[in-house]
């Protein structure tokens, strides 16, 4: 029986922000310490940040990172701890993982599979690194007169006093052909993957499950660690730390913490997962295994047996629906808090109008410091928000949840004549209910004088027989200069409340209720966001709770509420269902379906639904899709939550000029004219 101690720890880092990296970095590794722990696997490019784009380019980057790395690399003694972070070798940069032990580096292994789908775009910055390969890598010491450093680079194992100890990066334990096999025949006995995996619905359980598989098919003892929190700006890390041996999950860490770190630890038995590999008819391993061994000598600790722990429930473990819903919360929550406070703001606006959209963006402003409140201690609070000295001064005066709400959230309503009482209710009572600081304006003196003005301009006055959505748009448009001058009163970023389903088809007015610099909405549709709000309504996060003043909210039909009153204005009555809008955006969008084929694909979906109504939505939508794009080019950031991303500077890119799929149209509209009855 051979013990081993070992750790991961997920980190909240921020690109090329070198004190506070290196600090959560020397933080972990002095937590692990403290629990006994060994070894010690941190994030992909935990040193650097894994958003910085193409700043990775500069050599006073690269230049930094190292010299970060080896300031860490003191505080590894008796531990071996892996880290990652950009290596410029030989006319190329690499993804690496960089192995230290005992207080020195020891070597870097370079990312196999580079991620360069979706919102990743890896190959732009860094080169593959071929299987096999292995190279030294020579950097000039600090002090010139002492000339050069050398270390092992590329596909290596490093057997660190009779432990074998191999990497595979993130994108490579995603692929078909990952490393982990080769690693395996290879004899090596631990596995770490430091990772930077972005947060989608539903993604933790495919990690968990190549975790816990690789460590079962490889016989090894398998170390996950994954950043943490909004990193820059569009991507939210969910952290989750894993520890996986022999196929059975050890330590599965929080996600969505609101602290810098959160550290899992567990005990491995090596020798167990080796006896079993040689129990195993199919495990060959390969006679050249020395190829690529690194080896180094260390003394392990020797461990006492401890008896089995077993994972405790978490509000993971409900309904997968359930799960869904609290993912949305926790995840956008901590990403404004994360926005919050690395763009050293004060606070959030929203332009409430008593919608779906606004109430929802204002109950996860406040469900934002809700956690926050919750889990960090009242110095961590003033600490985080510590460029805003008016609210640590209040919060020391008093450190109550109001106090911290009321002074970082401002709601205004803002009434034109076409406003109804319904609205005016439900945005007061939102507003109310959550804490925030709220405001009534009455801006249709400012819309007439608009409509004064263009109508003495042009010799003719507006009506909404001919003018309808120039009516409809100066009222949007009237309330922005307002609500941003509340946002700069108060040096706070203004929201905007537009969400997905909006952005498909351009019903968002620029300049208008597109008004921000943030939007938190941008990556979910209307459908499921109706489903989350009468959630949190009722039941909302597990340890928080509901909001009940969502039911004026959830009573209503979506309504821009920019016509006269009179003629009932909804959202769908001018676009068409949700459910329906939602469903050809998936298979037109993401599928990338003609629009024929969205027919054929959505028509079992609706079977109630006559062709002649879907083929006239389908029109509809793509072409608002195409007339929209330079829309969605203007939109306000939003945060990724899954692959129905419509952001065209992280995921789904289109033309802004384009033929308008018109011969696709014109298959669309030959096929119900044809079966229209149908």
């Amino acid at each position: 029986m051979k013990l081993i101690k070992v750790a991961a720890a997920v980190l909240n880092q921020t690109p090329f922000a070198w004190d506070s990296n290196q600090d959560h970095i020397v933080r972990a590794i002095r937590a692990a310490r403290a629990e006994g722990a060994t070894i010690l696997c941190l994030p992909e490019m935990a040193v650097t940040g894994y958003g910085c784009e193409d700043a990775f380019f500069g050599p006073g980057l690269q230049d930094t990172a190292f010299a970060v790395l080896e300031a860490i690399a003191p505080e590894t003694a008796g531990m071996v701890v892996c880290v990652g972070l950009p290596v410029y070798h030989e006319k190329a940069l690499y993804n690496c993982g960089a192995l230290l032990v005992d207080g020195k580096i020891v070597g870097f292994v370079g990312k196999r599979f580079l991620a360069g789908d979706g919102i990743h775009y890896e190959p732009r910055w860094f080169k593959e690194w071929p299987a096999g390969e292995r190279d030294i890598l020579e950097r000039d010491r600090a002090d010139a007169e002492h000339g050069s450093e050398k270390w092992p680079i590329g596909d290596l194992v490093f057997d660190v006093g009779g432990v074998r100890i191999g990497f595979e990066i993130c994108e490579d334990a995603w692929v078909a052909n990952r490393p982990g096999a080769d690693l395996a025949l290879r004899g090596v006995d631990v596995i770490v993957n430091p990772s930077a995996s972005h947060f989608a619905f539903g993604k933790f359980a495919v990690r968990q499950r190549f975790v816990v598989e690789g460590s079962r098919a490889f016989g090894v003892a398998y170390l996950y660690a994954n950043l943490l929190g909004n990193e820059a700006g569009r991507v939210i890390y969910d952290g989750g730390a894993l520890i996986a041996s022999g196929g059975e999950l050890l330590a599965r860490g929080r996600r969505f913490s609101f602290h810098d770190l959160e550290l899992s630890v567990a005990t491995v038995d090596v020798e167990s997962n080796r006896r079993e590999q040689a129990r195993r008819g199919s495990h060959r391993p390969r006679h050249d295994a020395e190829a690529g061994v690194v080896e180094v000598d260390f003394a392990w600790p020797a461990l006492k047996p401890i008896a089995p722990t077993t994972l405790a429930r978490t509000w993971e473990d409900q309904d997968p629906g359930v799960v869904k819903h609290e993912e949305f919360a926790r995840a956008v929550a901590l990403a404004l808090w994360d926005y919050l406070r690395k763009s050293r703001s004060n606070g959030y606006v929203v332009s409430i109008s008593g919608g779906a959209d606004s109430a929802a963006c204002a109950v996860l402003v406040a469900l934002a410091y809700k956690l926050a409140f919750q889990e960090l201690s009242l110095d961590e609070l003033r600490q985080r928000l510590g460029h805003q000295p008016h609210i640590t001064d209040a919060l020391a005066a008093h450190p109550h949840l109001d106090t911290l709400i009321a002074s970082n959230l401002l709601c205004a309503y803002q009434s034109t004549e076409n406003s109804g009482t319904v609205t005016k209710t439900a945005a007061a009572a939102v507003a109310h209910a959550v804490g925030a600081t709220y405001h009534e304006l009455d801006v249709d003196a400012l819309v007439k004088g608009y409509v004064h003005t263009i109508e003495g301009a042009i010799g003719r006055s507006l009506t909404w027989t001919r003018d309808d959505v120039a009516l409809q748009n100066i009222q949007a448009r009237v309330r922005s200069p307002s609500i941003w001058l509340f946002a700069n009163l108060r040096g706070a970023l203004l929201l905007t409340t537009s969400n997905r389903s909006e952005a498909a088809v351009g019903y968002a007015t620029m300049d208008g209720d597109t008004s921000g610099g943030l939007a938190p909405l941008g990556g979910i549709d209307k459908t499921y966001l109706r489903q989350w709000l009468r959630w949190m309504e009722t039941d909302g996060p597990q340890g928080i709770g509901g909001v009940p003043a969502l039911s004026y909210i959830n009573a209503q039909q979506p309504t821009a509420e920019l016509r006269p009153p009179g003629e009932a204005q909804t959202d769908e009555g001018d676009l068409m269902p949700y459910d329906v809008l939602e469903a050809i955006e998936d298979a037109a969008i993401r599928d990338k379906r003609m629009p024929l084929e969205v027919l054929f694909e959505i028509q079992p979906r609706f079977p109630a639904r006559r062709i002649a109504d879907l083929g006239l939505w389908i029109e509809r939508f793509f072409t608002l899709w195409c007339r929209n794009q330079w829309k969605r080019e203007r939109m306000a950031p939003s945060f990724h939550l899954d692959d129905k991303n419509l952001d065209p500077r992280s995921w789904c890119r289109f033309p802004i000029l384009s033929g308008g799929y018109h011969r696709e149209l014109a298959a669309l509209r030959a096929h119900v004219a044809a079966h229209g009855d149908a």
